[in-house]
Formats: C-alpha cells, sequence, structure tokens
C-alpha cells in the first residue's frame, strides 16, 4: 500500500499467483477502499473447514493439496525453520540455486516428463540468474520465515469483501473448491478452472493466461461499479 501510495495510485487492482496471490489476498482483506478488486491463482479457504458436501472431484484437490503441504513441501519448511542454512548454499553455488529453483519447475508444470516441454531454457536460466547475479537466494527465502510457513501465512479470520476473481489450474500444487474459498472471499464475480497449465501458467500458457487475466480484472472492475 505505501508503494502504490508513493506512485500515486488511491485505487487499483491486484494480482498475483504463488506468494503474489497471498499477498494479493492480504491487500484485498486488509485496503478494500483503496483495492478495487483482484485476480488470484491462489485461493487459500480458511483452516480446518469440512469436506461435508464436496463433490469427488472436489475432495480429490483437497487431499492432493494436503498432501503436498504435508509431504511435498520440505522446501518451504526448510526456509521457514532455518533460512539462512540453506541460504548459504544458494549464493555460493550456481549449480546449487538451479538444482533448488529446477526443482520446482520439474515438479509443478503441466508436463509429463520435463518443464522444458512447456517453458524454454532461456526463460528457467533467465529466472534462476535474476536470483544470482542480485545475490538474493537467501534473502528471498526468508519471507517463509517470516510468514511462519506457507499455507499458514494467512491470518486465518481474513475475509476479502472486494470483487474477485479466481483461476485454479490443474496441474497447480493446490488447488481448493469454490465452496471453500467462498469462506474467505465472500464475493467471488468470475471463477475459471483453465484446461492446462501448472504453478508458472505466465511461463507455461502465456497466450491464455493473459486472456484468462484480462476477463478475470475486467470482470472485477465492472463488479466494484455495479
Amino acid at each position: 500500500m505505501e508503494l502504490m501510495g508513493r506512485l500515486g495510485y488511491t485505487e487499483f487492482v491486484a494480482h498475483g499467483g504463488d506468494w503474489g496471490g497471498v499477498i494479493t489476498t492480504i491487500l484485498g482483506g486488509r485496503f478494500p477502499e483503496h483495492v478495487i478488486g483482484i485476480h488470484t491463482t491462489v485461493a487459500q479457504p480458511p483452516p480446518d473447514l469440512a469436506t461435508d458436501g464436496l463433490t469427488a472431484v472436489e475432495r480429490t484437490w483437497v487431499e492432493e493439496s494436503r498432501d503436498f503441504w504435508s509431504h511435498r513441501a520440505a522446501y518451504a519448511k526448510q526456509q521457514a525453520a532455518r533460512p539462512q542454512t540453506i541460504g548459504y548454499s544458494l549464493v555460493d553455488s550456481p549449480v546449487g540455486l538451479l538444482a533448488w529453483i529446477l526443482d520446482k519447475f520439474a515438479e509443478w508444470t503441466d508436463t509429463e516428463d520435463s518443464p522444458f516441454e512447456t517453458i524454454c531454457r532461456d526463460s528457467v536460466l533467465d529466472n534462476v540468474t535474476l536470483y544470482w547475479l542480485t545475490g538474493t537466494g537467501a534473502s528471498a527465502a526468508r519471507i517463509y520465515y517470516e510468514s511462519h510457513g506457507g499455507v499458514n501465512a494467512f491470518d486465518p479470520g481474513l475475509r476479502v469483501d472486494v470483487p474477485s476473481s479466481i483461476s485454479t489450474y490443474p496441474r497447480d500444487i493446490e488447488r481448493w473448491p469454490r465452496a471453500w474459498a467462498q469462506e474467505r472471499f465472500r464475493r467471488i464475480v468470475r471463477w475459471r478452472e483453465p484446461e492446462a497449465g501448472g504453478h508458472f501458467p505466465s511461463l507455461e500458457v502465456p497466450a491464455s493466461f493473459i486472456k484468462d487475466l484480462q476477463e478475470g480484472l475486467a470482470a472485477v472492475v465492472a463488479a466494484s461499479r455495479s
């Protein structure tokens, strides 16, 4: 909010995925007088919701999302508990940094054998090089520590009342039912489940992602004026 104010914007829309989705949700929840609406690929619900009434597909989403945070999120738990330990490796070895980041591209994309099926090597190298040349591999990891860990980053009581557009990609690391999302996002004006894409849709399916983003933000702007 302070940054947008310095740039001269008193009202704006926000979009984000991954941590950007967390930040976007917090902006919409805490600053409704400034945030017109949000678009996000991350719709984390409040904790401890019951699965009663969910469809079989929605139950699968919940099971897979919980499995991810329980068994495949060691990176997040390491960075939440001891970020500086892994931080030395991330700023000392370009191979170590590449392996750490490429592992996420390999597992979190909508591909069969290799992330390079949808993301070119240069894009991955650009991503890793940005961390390497700026020496931010360690500092970037500290958001997990400062937020006490991935899925628990939200205030359980946070609610978003501004218009929200949510897109859930089929191979993302976590997917939550709309009924659950509505417990946090009180005014969902657009809900989409694209046919392709994983955790990095802007890199994996850029054309359809841009169209989805444009339509999502248009929907929240229109809803804010109605």
